[in-house]
């Protein structure tokens, strides 16, 4: 069973360009699903870590350049948390953003299997 596609993705990095990147992927997700994503940035890593422990979204999108903390740091902390994190966390690792499209399509992929979003049928 599907749940709610109200889905919450949270966004880690400190590049602005990068931030605006990913919300092109959010809303190629909103497209494809018909309905709003909660979307929240964190400007660094410390931030990102806050914010995940204490919104818990379904999603977390990190920098590996995020700054305080890097994206491998902030995924081993918020998955070793007393209460841990249990969603999708997706690290990027290039220096320039990513193709916002590519993101989205793999995104989409990882929230199918995890029962988020309605499965696409494949051609």
């Amino acid at each position: 069973m599907v749940a709610s596609p109200n889905v919450d993705v949270l966004l880690v990095s400190p590049d602005p360009r990068s931030r605006e990147m990913t919300a092109l992927t959010v809303r190629s997700i909103e497209r494809r699903l018909g309905e709003e994503l909660r979307f929240r940035a964190a400007a660094n890593g410390d931030l990102g870590i806050k914010a995940a422990l204490r919104d818990r979204p379904q999603v977390i999108v990190a920098d590996e350049i995020a700054s305080r903390a890097g994206a491998f740091a902030l995924a081993k902390t918020v998955r070793d948390a007393r209460d841990p994190f249990t969603g999708v966390i997706v690290i990027l690792l290039e220096r320039v953003p990513p193709d916002p499209f590519e993101v989205a399509d793999r995104l989409w992929e990882l929230l199918e299997q995890r029962g988020l979003v309605p499965q696409e049928e494949r051609v």
